[in-house]
């Protein structure tokens, strides 16, 4: 007598990984036509502001931090194991005219934070900026609290603006009977225009004989197109390309003679740097793939360029189906049952056509042509790092 029992174990390899392990699935070759020269298609150029990718002059942002209380908190703030909050409230209190030692504070609706800021230029005394609020100690939640009056300081130690207000943290942390449930980070909150500033903290344009207009990234063919295009509108060698970065610009002259410059002199700069902001320039790119393996994604700039290649890709499916069998002997027999393990491997491949793309096309054809053969975000990682391996792929390869 048998009884049989049948278990499938069906196993996909992807793609992607046979490329690195198998080498039988993707296969590229790399071929040098001498005959046919390397092509390059002009893609849809784009034109930025000024203002956009590059900052002028002295038109940069500072940071600020300082250290603060946070008091109002339902139970959640830290324990009394976290001895530098301890020490806060009673110097605080002690400010107030109230001695109290650290050992006899029993406190649990209070957090020690640490409060940062962005200080943009041009600031004048008043105004306001948004501050964030974190959490130093073992608070479990800062919701429903408030920032005491808290100092801000620059990196000099100079003190620029105060912090003080309620909190938004859009989370919450609950628990009850051994249950919590948590949205978002209860540890970290913001305070809009919670941040007021105490002086003016702005560079001084007007004894300027130079701009700076600085690239937000470097790139040398950008900045001397830069340059090239503050002469063309503004005035003629005005700008100089000092590195990848810089470019410099002479402020004219009062009796500059260009009708460019009719509104613009050393005396009223805030129209030569309004002029240069709303220029419009087409910045070059380095080519680059960024590849992010955790999530399947692919971007690819349009500047990416690859030499003549033909790739064959197609998915290999392993089906592996194993019954186990139950031999029994016969009735009053001496045998014993035993299992028959019974395995049988199925191999399906998903046969695809070679493509051949030719060298210098630009980022639409490569896509068509990959999509041609069925790749997948996925099978795309692979190939593209195997199109690199081989030296065809005329670009940056990043790895997330």
């Amino acid at each position: 007598m048998r009884k049989t029992q049948r278990r499938e174990d069906k196993i996909r390899i992807d793609a992607g990984l046979l490329i690195n392990r198998l080498g039988i699935v993707a296969v590229i070759f790399i071929f040098i036509f001498h005959s046919h020269p390397f092509t390059a298609f002009e893609g849809r150029l784009w034109a930025a502001r000024v203002k956009d990718i590059a900052k002028v002059g002295g038109n940069y942002e500072y940071q600020l931090i300082g250290y603060g209380v946070v008091v109002g908190l339902n139970g959640t703030g830290d324990t009394p194991y976290t001895l530098f909050t301890l020490q806060s409230v009673s110097n605080m209190l002690r400010r107030f005219g109230i001695n109290i030692s650290e050992t006899n504070l029993k406190i649990k609706n209070v957090a020690a934070v640490a409060v940062t800021a962005t200080l943009p230029s041009f600031v004048k005394r008043g105004n306001t900026i948004d501050v964030w609020v974190s959490s130093l100690g073992d608070a479990t939640s800062l919701q429903g609290g408030t920032l005491l009056l808290t100092q801000l300081q620059a990196l000099d130690g100079k003190v620029i603006a105060v912090a003080q207000g309620p909190l938004s943290i859009g989370g919450f942390n609950a628990e009850s009977a051994g249950e919590s449930v948590r949205k978002n980070h209860p540890t970290v909150g913001r305070i809009p225009n919670g941040g007021l500033i105490q002086s003016d903290f702005q560079t001084n344009l007007s004894q300027k004989q130079s701009l700076s207009v600085v690239l937000n990234k470097p790139d040398f063919t950008t900045a001397a197109r830069l340059a090239s295009t503050i002469n063309a509108n503004i005035s003629s060698n005005i700008a100089t390309p000092v590195d990848a970065t810089t470019v410099k610009v002479n402020i004219p002259a009062e009796n500059a003679d260009s009708d460019a410059l009719s509104s613009i002199s050393s005396t009223n700069l805030v129209n030569l740097i309004s002029a240069i902001e709303n220029l419009t320039i087409v910045p070059d790119t380095v080519a680059k793939v960024v590849i992010d393996e955790r999530t399947g994604t692919v971007v690819m700039g349009e500047n990416v360029k690859i030499a003549t290649i033909a790739v064959a890709h197609g998915n290999l499916s392993i089906h592996i189906n194993m019954e186990d069998e139950i031999s029994q002997p016969q009735p009053f027999s001496a045998g014993k049952t035993i299992l028959l393990p019974q395995t049988k491997v199925e191999i399906d491949e998903n046969n695809k056509q070679l493509m051949v793309v030719p060298a210098g096309v630009d980022i639409k054809e490569i896509v068509k042509a990959l999509n041609a053969i069925g790749a997948t975000p996925r099978d795309l990682i692979s190939i593209l790092q195997a199109i690199k391996e081989a030296g065809a792929l005329q670009a940056e390869l990043i790895m997330m």
